[in-house]
């Protein structure tokens, strides 16, 4: 891991890290790449979703292999043991009960001036696409973290895609998390491919109008192509990210631990320590070795590459400067290891989430806590959100007039009707009568 000073890191270096995978995603090459999957399943269809798992997942799909049934379903029961089946119900109610707390009513309406009431409703989207990733592990809590909220919101159709594993299954955990949230329609075939199933719908999978999911750059750029075609999709997760802004209170064993969480999800991923004591920053490095040899060989390599690639540790004058720093880089995961983390927590502007103290590391938020883990990465938690209940649910604007009001508003009507030369505006309140 390098040590770098805020102010002496050479600028390309500190705009590699500021921008991490983002440039990968929008290479024109990818683009290129995977517009040409996606116009050519918008083309074929399901054929052409069995050509690509096979050609990039090594899998050789049947037609009606492409959806999952329940004698599948059934069989991932005996596959996963009784700890991690209390394990997934458990991470199922924490998500659920605070995308509960979270939800707004159906309707508010308030009375904000004598004779108009105005107000919104809430309605949930009528369906969505989860994408659940499975090239460098099983994900069951990714599908947890972006169905559950969409289970609370009332959502009528979800459906879920993952890629294969090797012998041509799904995971086994991911089916069972589905089961338990009454997801019935699951498929498995290739990233970019099943995105745009998804986007178009085919003889198998059905169209869906919203879609979300992290992936690796490809699945972004190809969330991002399918865009043009009329769908929407949930925020921007890309390759995983973490910050953690540590004064010299904070214990370096748990910061070496806590920079290891999201660097171990590939060499794609990022992991920060910002610190205004050079001193630990060295600790921190000293200390990574021995929990590195910890892991197996290929999340060693992986926590290794994030660490040297787009990761590190920046030494910073003060903790105010530190957070200035984070607010420039938005992290997607950020930790507050300071000795007054709510004091340090209101200088903070532009997180995904935000963890508070060493007793809240990234695992228990990716895992146990309930709130999102599906969260904006590449600095676009500057303008964005996790995925939450809130993500699922549409605001309509409701209003009502009495007579009483429309005269209170009408010359407000009148006047900007003419001012903007739209004579039916004008004529709709004029022809009701009542004071000018």
């Amino acid at each position: 891991m390098e040590i770098y000073r805020l102010g002496q890191v050479a600028p390309e270096r500190l705009q590699e890290i500021l921008r991490r995978s983002r440039a990968e995603i929008f290479s024109p090459e990818r683009i290129a790449h995977v517009r040409a999957i996606i116009g050519d399943v918008h083309l074929r269809g399901d054929a052409a979703i069995i050509e690509y798992t096979q050609r990039f997942d090594g899998v050789a799909l049947s037609p009606d292999g492409l959806r999952v049934d329940r004698r599948e379903i059934r069989q991932a029961y005996e596959a996963v043991d009784g700890g991690l089946r209390a394990a997934l119900a458990s991470s199922i109610e924490r998500a659920r009960r605070y995308n509960e707390w979270l939800r707004p009513p159906g309707l508010t309406l308030e009375e904000l001036e004598p004779g108009l009431t105005a107000g919104v409703k809430y309605t949930p989207v009528a369906g969505v696409g989860v994408y659940v990733p499975s090239g460098k592990g099983a994900f069951p809590s990714t599908f947890i973290t972006l169905a559950t909220p969409a289970v609370v919101a009332g959502v009528e159709e979800i459906v879920a895609v993952l890629p294969p594993r090797k012998d041509g299954s799904a995971d086994p955990a991911v089916l069972v998390a589905a089961d338990l949230l009454g997801v019935s329609q699951i498929f498995r075939a290739n990233g970019v491919a099943g995105i745009a199933g998804l986007a178009f719908g085919t003889a198998t999978m059905p169209r869906v109008e919203l879609l979300v999911g992290p992936g690796n750059p490809y699945v972004t750029a190809a969330q991002i192509v399918v865009q043009s075609y009329g769908v929407r999709v949930l925020s921007f997760l890309g390759p995983t990210e973490s910050m953690i802004i540590a004064d010299e209170s904070a214990d370096p064993d748990r910061l070496a631990l806590d920079l290891l969480n999201e660097a171990e999800h590939g060499a794609d991923s990022a992991a920060l320590l910002v610190t205004p004591s050079a001193a630990q920053a060295e600790e921190v490095r000293e200390r990574l070795p021995r929990y590195l040899d910890r892991l197996p060989a290929q999340r060693r390599e992986f926590a290794e590459a994030a660490l040297s690639r787009y990761g590190g540790a920046i030494v910073v004058d003060t903790v105010e400067e530190a957070a200035a720093l984070a607010n420039q880089y938005a992290p997607e995961h950020l930790q507050i290891a300071t000795r007054d983390p709510y004091a340090t927590l209101g200088l903070i502007r532009n997180a995904g989430e935000i963890l508070l103290g060493q007793d809240t590391p990234f695992s228990a938020g990716n895992y146990a806590i309930g709130v999102p883990a599906a969260l904006p990465t590449s600095g676009f938690a500057r303008v964005t959100s996790g995925v939450t209940v809130l993500s699922y649910l549409k605001a309509t604007s409701v209003a009502h007039l009495t007579a009483e009001g429309l005269a209170r508003v009408r010359p407000v009507i009148e006047r900007l009707g003419r001012y903007e030369e739209f004579p039916a505006h004008v004529l709709a309140v004029e022809a009701r009568g009542g004071p000018a």
